[in-house]
């Protein structure tokens, strides 16, 4: 199990107070011995992710973060739900066991889950997983084929259907980004007025197959098997999950898959080893998908521009946060240069998609 993800104290401002979430996990869990040794993932720029260590337990607590601008996007009990509900259709979900929704307990509501242990991926690989280019192909696969298992999952089977609106989905997407984007900007933030304008006139019709799109599929958001590590045993992260299109879902992805070729600016926001040799190309990405989910992509561009978008949006938020002094973290100072990339990059393909 030493590659399994590990936990580093908590970060300043971001403490817990293990005495009260004790008190309150015991009152509504049974079996539990010991008082809780706290750490946090590493990962994540949004909620905030705990380990909870009992003498005979671990569990996860999740909570928004610190000085959190919108409630509705960092509902606990929204996720808590889609745990519980999505678990039978999709068993790579972590199980869900406590919500607490009495913000007097931590100063937030939080959720209480179980702890799938095994290896999380990050920017590299660990120098002891040391794959040759078959392996490191045969887990991009996997990745890709539990993106489309999700996809296909039958979500009003799984009482999910009230989770979002699949009709006007791409529409709401677009507009809802704009807003979430002006409403975040900082006087140093791109306007992206260019990208903003292509993209509400390029808008496709709703597909013809909604499904569960969770928005925020990438490699450390999926847990891998210590004993194989080329096989994907669980999938974190479900905050922003709803119904909709699946081509925006797969577009949100490609905005995070830095793959070998791209420029040196590129290389610096990568935080997945997409570059690896093995690993496909954005346009091999596309294609094994279409491949597997037995459709036709005529063009990604859109959606790729959309997923650019929308990640900028999310980086702005998160910067936001930082330019007002509401969290402290060093790593959201660069958030600002990440956003510049990012226009930078969608403009490039919405002017190779008009060649």
């Amino acid at each position: 199990m030493a590659l399994a993800d590990q936990t580093n104290p908590v970060r300043e401002g971001e403490e817990l107070p293990a005495d009260v979430i004790d008190r309150y996990l015991k009152a509504h869990m049974q079996g539990l011995v010991g008082t809780p040794r706290i750490s946090q993932f590493p990962g994540g720029a949004s909620n905030l992710t705990y380990l909870l260590q009992y003498d005979n337990r671990e569990l996860v607590l999740r909570r928004p973060p610190f000085g959190h601008k919108a409630k509705s996007a960092h509902d606990m009990g929204r996720e808590f739900l889609i745990l519980n509900r999505l678990n039978d259709g999709f068993p790579y979900c972590p199980k869900a066991y406590v919500h607490c929704t009495d913000e007097a307990v931590i100063g937030a509501e939080f959720y209480v889950m179980e702890r799938v242990k095994g290896i999380i991926l990050r920017a590299d690989f660990p120098p002891e997983l040391a794959f040759d280019e078959q392996q490191t192909r045969m887990l991009c696969e996997s990745f890709i084929d539990k993106f489309v298992e999700l996809h296909n999952v039958d979500y009003q089977a799984c009482g999910l259907a009230e989770l979002g609106k699949p009709e006007g989905y791409v529409q709401r997407q677009i507009s809802g980004w704009t807003d979430r984007y002006e409403r975040a900007m900082t006087p140093d933030a791109p306007a992206w007025e260019a990208v903003k304008t292509w993209l509400h006139d390029k808008m496709p019709a709703d597909h013809a197959k909604p499904g569960i799109v969770h928005n925020d599929y990438r490699f450390d958001n999926v847990i891998l098997d210590p004993d194989n590590p080329q096989q994907i045993i669980g999938v974190l992260d479900w905050e922003m999950t709803t119904i909709g299109d699946p081509l925006m879902d797969l577009g949100n992805s490609l905005a995070y898959w830095i793959e070998a070729d791209d420029p040196q600016p590129m290389q610096l926001m990568r935080r997945q080893p997409s570059h690896r040799p093995g690993m496909h190309t954005r346009q091999g990405f596309v294609d094994y998908y279409a491949q597997r989910a037995g459709i036709e992509i005529p063009c990604i561009d859109f959606y790729y521009a959309y997923g650019l978008f929308r990640l900028a949006g999310i980086v702005q938020q998160i910067y936001y946060r930082y330019f007002h002094g509401q969290t402290r973290d060093p790593r959201f100072a660069q958030f600002i240069q990440m956003n510049k990339l990012l226009e930078v990059k969608a403009t490039q393909v919405i002017v190779q998609s008009q060649l």
